[in-house]
């Protein structure tokens, strides 16, 4: 009973996850340990498992984290159900969102995006709640969708004229396995390999098809199709990535502006991030550089997946990132930037959680701990009391950057919030909610 009601989650209807939901939270749970995820994507862009907002946060809380943050692609869709479901799993909670931008300062280097010079991750962090309807904000958001789907239908054109035996139609094929209608590259690239399967049944001649395509044997093509996650990554590569026969090259006007973005996170009261990949790039190599530029156009936080950059199989390679990874924290830490960390969940075989205890991440876990705390402290005091971090409030009272990290970070570190909490902070109203929030952290 408990796994169905655990599927269930997944459903793409809301009634249903809530329903699930709220049967689950009747059950008991761990302790919240030491351990975070602050950077899941949801099925509202793409989750290796399927796993909706209200399934992330049951399997954060189910497994003894304590805090989590949602992050996905373009859309905030999943901001409410989230939050929600923190208070009532008891269960620190942050938003954020990712997109890509353009770097015009970057346009002749590779900075988080291979292959592709001047374009970069970026993201917003700590969103409290979703743009009013008919303002810039909602404007920004909703163009923010449209962009990614007129990326998508262009990609979906181009590979349809190369391979038209397996052609797709995006409403048909591609959006039914969206919750909400916005879909990524991985959603189109699984819309390919069913509809390969549909078009060619016989496995022998399925093989023919795709090795070409993916650059391998037939005889070895079986192999990849007995492990789906690994097939649709070289049908990814093959199809849509650089080189790919859908792929075009970005230019300045297929994403929006560093700056541009930037200035509209921070009017959501959000806090704009850089999304730092690993120091490997020409964009990346020198860290005061990126650092100084990306702070300029108004990033105030910065995010990494530390998995990529100390889990890996090369020593060698293993030696230069952790060096990058060392070298990009420090400036972080030399200019009061938060850092926030998580593994993704968008792409099978990667860790459910970091391990701050291990030999490597342990060197940062007080500067990814503070992180965590600030980014669950901006979503608290930016949603209840009118005073995200980089509000007129949180500078005034808090000009001096460490002072402000130390503040939210000890908001951050409050019991999670629960129906019952936030509540009161909500009927208290922002002045009064401030005050609450401030006195129980001194104490």
């Amino acid at each position: 009973m408990t796994a169905k009601k655990i599927a269930a989650l997944d459903s793409f209807s809301p009634e249903t996850r809530a329903a699930a939901l709220n049967a689950l939270a009747a059950g008991t749970f761990p302790e919240p340990g030491a351990n975070f995820n602050m950077h899941c994507h949801s099925f509202f862009s793409y989750n290796a498992d399927g796993w909706s907002p209200s399934r992330v946060a049951y399997e954060c809380r189910a497994r003894g984290l304590c805090a989590a943050a949602l992050c996905d692609f373009d859309v905030l869709d999943g901001l409410e159900e989230f939050l929600a479901a923190g208070r009532l799993l008891a269960l620190r909670t942050a938003v954020h969102l990712e997109t890509r931008a353009y770097v015009p300062e970057l346009a002749s280097c590779d900075i988080s995006s291979p292959g592709e010079p001047g374009v970069t991750y970026i993201m917003g962090c700590g969103f409290a709640r979703e743009p009013e309807a008919d303002t810039p904000q909602a404007t920004t958001l909703a163009a923010l969708r449209q962009g990614a789907q007129e990326r998508n239908l262009a990609l979906i054109a181009r590979v349809n004229a190369a391979l038209p035996a397996i052609a797709i139609d995006y409403a048909r094929d591609v959006l039914p396995l969206t919750p909400k209608g916005v879909a990524t590259e991985r959603h189109i690239v699984r819309a390919y390999r069913v509809q390969a399967e549909k078009a060619l049944a016989d496995a022998v001649a399925r093989a023919a098809f795709w090795a070409p395509l993916l650059a391998c044997n037939e005889t070895d093509y079986p192999a990849l199709e007995a492990t789906l996650p690994k097939l649709e990554d070289r049908i990814r590569n093959a199809l849509a990535k650089r080189g790919g026969i859908g792929y075009i090259q970005p230019d300045e006007t297929t994403f929006p502006l560093a700056d541009d973005f930037t200035r509209w996170v921070k009017a959501c009261d959000a806090i704009p991030t850089i999304a730092w990949l690993d120091g490997t790039s020409d964009g990346e190599a020198d860290a005061d550089r990126l650092l100084d530029l990306m702070t300029a156009k108004g990033c105030a936080a910065l995010n990494i997946i530390p998995d990529r950059n100390w889990n890996l199989k090369s020593p060698d390679e293993a030696a230069t990132k952790q060096a990058k990874l060392a070298e990009i924290v420090a400036g972080c830490v030399a200019r009061d930037l938060p850092v926030n960390i998580g593994t993704e969940m968008n792409k099978g075989g990667l860790p459910f959680v970091d391990d701050l205890a291990g030999p490597v991440l342990s060197r940062y876990a007080s500067v990814f701990v503070q992180g965590m705390q600030i980014m669950v402290g901006q979503s608290v005091l930016a949603r209840y009391a009118d005073a995200p971090y980089l509000g007129a409030r949180a500078v005034a009272e808090f000009p001096d950057r460490a002072q402000r990290n130390a503040f939210y970070a000890a908001v951050g570190a409050l019991p999670a919030l629960t129906d019952q909490t936030a509540a009161r902070l909500q009927d208290a109203g922002p002045d009064k909610a401030f005050s609450l929030l401030a006195d129980a952290a001194r104490n």
